[in-house]
């Protein structure tokens, strides 16, 4: 490594702290990737302002060699590749040798999801559980609340950080769909059942005869700092009723019921276009991951009950 190449990648890194206002975890990591890139053009006898496409394509190749991941591969690609930008932008070199460096394919796992059955047994389970008469008023507004929240994310499909900040008036009786804050500050407009409204509307009116949480602004009151649910508890609570009815905990998350919201949707025919909405997603790339859940279930499903699958 030459002193100047070390001089061209901390003038990088900090025009990425003060323009791009990276944090610091990612200067870090950045550093250490662009270490190794340059510790590898130095034994090839060769710096930033020389080094060809060649160069970086044996770079990652060398990193695909010592049984790195691709998506470790793609991050340090990523890094190299910022920082040739950077030079080139800066006039440093007349040319970016990344720029036609293909990107180290991953492969994204398939999203865990329960089957509509599954979720049925689930729903009727707290279903039940809300509607048992008991005593202790503290554990019959628990069993509400978290019934109310179930149907709201199954019928819905939001994420659970949105699921526990909804607002108190979020859900109106006889409103078919709610005003949701997502990513970025955005809104989006969500459907909700009549089977989740019913059971927030029940859980309301059961708070506000128990006088518990009094004006709160969230839909979801709890004793804790944020003045909600936490995502935490609620995650807990999931587990728990999830193994009650003998489905895996390690299966079942809040996560998993936005992709079963998204799965079974797609699965009844639903629009790719509308999910996507539906979800939030700004990229339709992201959603099009149900579409191969569905792939692959019929792809097991031939290999189960084809009688002539295993010829």
């Amino acid at each position: 490594m030459t002193v100047g190449d070390a001089t061209l990648v901390e003038t990088y890194l900090e025009a990425a702290s003060i323009e791009d206002a990276a944090s610091d975890n990612t200067l870090i990591a950045y550093r250490a990737d662009l270490d190794l890139y340059l510790g590898f053009l130095a034994s090839r006898g060769r710096s930033l302002l020389d080094a060809a496409t060649e160069d970086v394509e044996d770079f990652v190749a060398g990193l695909a060699a010592e049984g790195y991941a691709a998506a470790t591969q793609a991050r340090r690609l990523s890094a190299v590749r910022q920082l040739h930008k950077f030079l080139y932008a800066e006039g440093r070199r007349a040319d970016d040798p990344t720029a036609r460096v293909d990107r180290p394919r991953t492969r994204r796992p398939l999203p865990k999801v329960l089957t509509v059955d599954e979720v049925g047994r689930l729903m009727d389970a707290t279903a039940a559980a809300a509607a048992e008469p008991i005593e202790d008023q503290a554990e019959a507004l628990r069993r509400a609340r978290f019934w109310a929240m179930l149907e709201t994310l199954y019928a819905s499909g939001l994420r659970v950080s949105e699921l526990v900040g909804l607002p108190a008036g979020a859900i109106r009786e006889g409103a078919a769909a709610m005003t949701v804050r997502g990513k970025g500050s955005k809104d989006r407009l969500v459907p909700i059942g009549e089977a989740a409204r019913a059971a927030v509307i029940s859980y309301r009116r059961l708070l506000k005869a128990s006088g518990r949480h009094a004006g709160s602004p969230f839909l979801f009151p709890a004793s804790s700092e944020t003045g909600h649910v936490t995502r935490q508890s609620f995650a807990r609570d999931l587990k728990d009723a999830a193994a009650r009815q003998g489905l895996s905990p390690d299966k079942v998350s809040p996560h998993v019921l936005r992709h079963a919201f998204a799965s079974h949707l797609l699965q009844n025919g639903a629009d790719l276009r509308i999910v996507q909405e539906l979800l939030g997603h700004a990229d339709i790339g992201t959603t099009e991951i149900y579409t191969h859940v569905l792939e692959h279930r019929l792809a097991a499903l031939v290999a189960d009950h084809h009688p002539l699958s295993e010829r």
